[in-house]
């Protein structure tokens, strides 16, 4: 079995990260991709007025009708600094050996690579895969990681917030689910 392993804060989720997960899927010939929101990412800062339990609603209502997306809350559920090696080893004591395991991230992060906590342990526990984002070049990629195309689309969930904040339109930019949602709990205001 071959597992895709997406983390990140969804902040909220959104287009962009649906699109990935699902090419992703198609691209490594993936069994399913497995969506981990974090609790509290060592390098970036989350929205404290929007609860870990909301991101982890809304990743749900994202995916809800796609059979090959899951989402684990297993770093929402230790309630402390997100590590991936730490995400990556419970996956492997999950599932044993016999899978291979595929930690997709986006080239936004290379810059930080290799300040991340056991980098090098993440390289031998999963295939490490950057897939392109706009603004951020797919180069300085380590000899380890492999590289996927992605259709480049412009939409983050920092300006998803400012949108919200200044009261302007996201719909197209989340799922339709997921922006009732954020319109009922009134978050990101």
């Amino acid at each position: 079995m071959r597992i895709g392993i997406l983390g990140g804060t969804f902040n909220p989720i959104h287009i962009g990260h649906l699109i990935l997960a699902d090419e992703a899927l198609s691209k490594l010939k993936l069994d399913k991709v497995v969506f981990v929101p974090s609790y509290m990412p060592p390098h970036k800062s989350v929205d404290t007025d929007i609860k870990p339990q909301d991101r982890l609603k809304m990743v749900e209502l994202a995916i809800e009708d796609n059979p090959s997306f899951e989402v684990s809350n297993f770093e929402i559920g230790r309630k402390k600094t997100s590590y991936s090696i730490d995400t990556l080893k419970e996956f492997r004591s999950k599932h044993g050996a016999d899978i291979q395991l595929y930690f997709i991230t986006g080239s936004d992060l290379l810059k930080d690579l290799f300040s991340w906590k056991n980098v090098n342990d993440i390289f031998k526990i999963s295939k490490f895969i950057v897939a392109n984002r706009p603004g951020y070049p797919v180069k300085d990629v380590p000899k380890e990681a492999e590289t996927v195309v992605i259709t480049p689309i412009e939409v983050s969930s920092e300006d998803i917030r400012k949108r919200l904040k200044a009261e302007r339109s996201i719909r197209y930019l989340v799922p339709e689910k997921v922006r009732s949602y954020i319109r009922e709990r009134k978050l990101y205001k």
